[in-house]
C-alpha cells in the first residue's frame, strides 16, 4: 500500500470524463497517493501549473513519473498527452494499467504492446472492481 500512482486522463483531448476521474482518484486516495489528482479536477486552467505553460507542465509530469510506482490510466477519451505518458512510462519500466470503456476504441499502439495491461470495462462497478485488483498487486 501507499503506491505512488500517477493517474493519467484527457486534458486537452476532451474533459467529458473529468468527474470520471475524481471518482477514480478518490477511490486510489483510499490506500495509495496520487501524484496527479489535478486531473479530476473541473477547471484545470486555474491551476498554478497550467498558468506556468507547456514546458513546465512537461517537466513537472515527467517528473511524477520517474518517481511513481505505477500508471493507472483512463483512455476511454482519446489524448495525446496520455499516449505519451504511457509511452514514457514504458521506457522507464514503469507499470502501466490500461482502462477504457468497450463502446470505445483502443488506440492498436497501445492494444497492441504486451507490455500494458489492460482493462476494458462495460460499466462503473466493473471499472472499480478491476481498478480493486489493480491497487492490490504488489
Amino acid at each position: 500500500m501507499n503506491k505512488k500512482i500517477y493517474f493519467a486522463g484527457s486534458i486537452r483531448g476532451g474533459r467529458d470524463d473529468a468527474a470520471l476521474y475524481r471518482e477514480i482518484i478518490a477511490y486510489i486516495q483510499n490506500t495509495d497517493i496520487v501524484l496527479t489528482e489535478h486531473i479530476g479536477s473541473v477547471k484545470l486552467e486555474d491551476l498554478p501549473l497550467e498558468r506556468a505553460g507547456d514546458r513546465a507542465i512537461y517537466a513537472q509530469d515527467t517528473a511524477w513519473l520517474r518517481e511513481s510506482d505505477m500508471v493507472i490510466a483512463e483512455c476511454s477519451t482519446a489524448s495525446l498527452g496520455v499516449g505519451y505518458e504511457l509511452g514514457f512510462a514504458e521506457a522507464h519500466g514503469i507499470p502501466c494499467h490500461v482502462f477504457w470503456r468497450t463502446e470505445q476504441h483502443l488506440s492498436a499502439m497501445i492494444a497492441g504492446d504486451d507490455y500494458f495491461h489492460l482493462h476494458p470495462y462495460d460499466s462503473k462497478e466493473h471499472l472499480f472492481e478491476e481498478l480493486e485488483k489493480t491497487l492490490g498487486e504488489e
